[in-house]
């Protein structure tokens, strides 16, 4: 028989966030929106659900961090260079910054990923200091959404449950790419067979 996961989250009536949770927000920026270099069908519809999750966060108040693409000028993942993806998120670059319309609170921790010109990175655990970051707020559980949902999202929850936080997955704050149609199903299929419990802002309580 399967042991229980100590470490997993189970799913309510409603949630109330608590000083220990943690907002992560992975890859909200320009070149992911309409009209960008890679961008995530629709994924301006999610704008207003993360300025939710932000104001609710910041109310009570609880961390909150969010993961830039902070790449090199001739990144190894550009296909200019043999990679998968047009040029994109460019350090210091328009389509490198978060949207006019999402709402950056001054409290909200910028981490930087896939600095490196020969390193690809999806996770925001995987070359930063997000987890210690965590760990010196005091983050008990995680709270995530963002773009890309098979790419930076399932890998941050990936690496989020093998370090053991109890994840919460923003499903109305999520948008897939679906390079392969239904991409972004399995991945919020795989995501919750890891633990992760999936929200929506509703399920929220003050």
């Amino acid at each position: 028989m399967k042991r229980a996961d100590p470490m997993a989250v189970t799913q309510s009536a409603s949630i109330t966030i608590r000083p220990d949770d943690a907002l992560v927000l992975a890859d909200i920026q320009n070149d992911f929106l309409p009209g960008g270099s890679l961008a995530v069908p629709r994924s301006d519809t999610i704008i207003p659900r993360v300025r939710l999750y932000l104001t609710r966060f910041l109310s009570v108040p609880a961390p909150i961090f969010l993961t830039r693409d902070w790449h090199p000028r001739h990144h190894c993942s550009f296909r200019a260079q043999g990679g998968p993806w047009p040029e994109h998120c460019v350090a210091e670059t328009r389509g490198a910054a978060p949207p006019e319309d999402l709402w950056i609170p001054d409290a909200a921790v910028i981490v930087h990923k896939a600095t490196r010109v020969d390193q690809e990175v999806y996770s925001a655990f995987q070359g930063t200091h997000l987890n210690e970051q965590l760990k010196a707020v005091g983050a008990r559980r995680l709270f995530i959404g963002g773009l890309a949902t098979e790419y930076c999202v399932l890998n941050s929850v990936r690496d989020a449950r093998r370090l053991r936080y109890p994840v919460y997955l923003l499903m109305d704050a999520i948008g897939a790419i679906d390079r392969n149609p239904g991409d972004g199903l399995a991945a919020e299929r795989e995501m919750i067979e890891l633990g992760a419990v999936p929200i929506r802002f509703e399920d929220l309580t003050t």
